[in-house]
């Protein structure tokens, strides 16, 4: 091995371009054997080294995002669950929703794959290295209660709000009482028109009054979230309940 390939492998790795030095000697040969250019060569290694680097970017995008687990659009049974249109999933997971600052509301009772659904689209933005996070309403409501008792509320929301998607999980699953529902209505407010939210609920619109327990705040909520959205009803039955179905048939 030559003293010249010697100190270039020194430098990359210095520079950690930790993959251009490890296909150094493959991608040198190759230029050899196919007489290509030097800036052909030195374009295979880069592209080594990028996607490398975008994958690794990827995975920290997901892992930072806080999903509950990783599931995919082609894990999901769409047979199980005929009411969902694939075809209409693939047409979300392009993320031009995301361009326009849209939301995306999953719709139905418990079980029927909502989450799944919302987890799967956020893995593609994620992917994409779109600022993502997954958080459970509650959870959510938890923290920005916390935060209005220590002051700290429009700093918390401003760090929520700055995702480009934010994936809330099990809107109105547990009541939500009036200063909660004040504080959801400001960071849906934040968000309006600006950044995407996707949302998962086994409430119907109707019958928001009741989670909220504030018409006006309920209204003016429903009001910002569905004026740009695409609403994604699930009719079908329970995951949970599948294997047993199968058995009984």
């Amino acid at each position: 091995m030559s003293s010249t390939y010697q100190q270039l492998s020194m430098s990359l790795e210095k520079l950690k371009l930790i993959q251009m030095k490890e296909h150094l000697e493959e991608v040198s040969n190759f230029v050899s054997q196919n007489k290509l250019s030097f800036s052909d060569g030195l374009l295979k290694l880069c592209t080594y080294e990028i996607d490398y680097k975008s994958e690794t970017a990827a995975k920290s995008m997901i892992k930072a995002a806080a999903f509950p687990f990783v599931k995919t659009i082609e894990d999901y049974d769409f047979e199980f669950q005929p009411c969902v249109e694939k075809q209409d999933i693939l047409e979300i997971a392009t993320l031009r929703f995301m361009e326009n600052a849209e939301n995306i509301v999953f719709l139905g009772s418990s079980g029927v794959g909502k989450t799944h659904l919302a987890t799967a689209i956020g893995i593609v933005a994620a992917s994409k290295r779109y600022s993502t996070y997954f958080i459970k309403c509650n959870n959510l409501l938890q923290r920005l209660k916390k935060a209005k008792i220590e002051n700290r509320l429009d700093s918390v929301l401003k760090y929520i709000n700055r995702y480009k998607l934010l994936i809330i999980d099990e809107l109105g699953y547990l009541p939500i009482d009036k200063e909660d529902s004040n504080l959801f209505f400001q960071l849906i407010n934040m968000r309006y028109e600006k950044k995407s939210t996707i949302l998962t609920t086994n409430i119907n619109f109707n019958d928001w009054d009741n989670i909220f327990y504030d018409a006006v705040v309920a209204n003016a909520i429903l009001d910002r979230i569905l004026h740009h959205s695409k609403v994604i009803t699930i009719n079908g039955r329970s995951y949970r309940v599948k294997d047993y179905i199968k058995l009984s048939e």
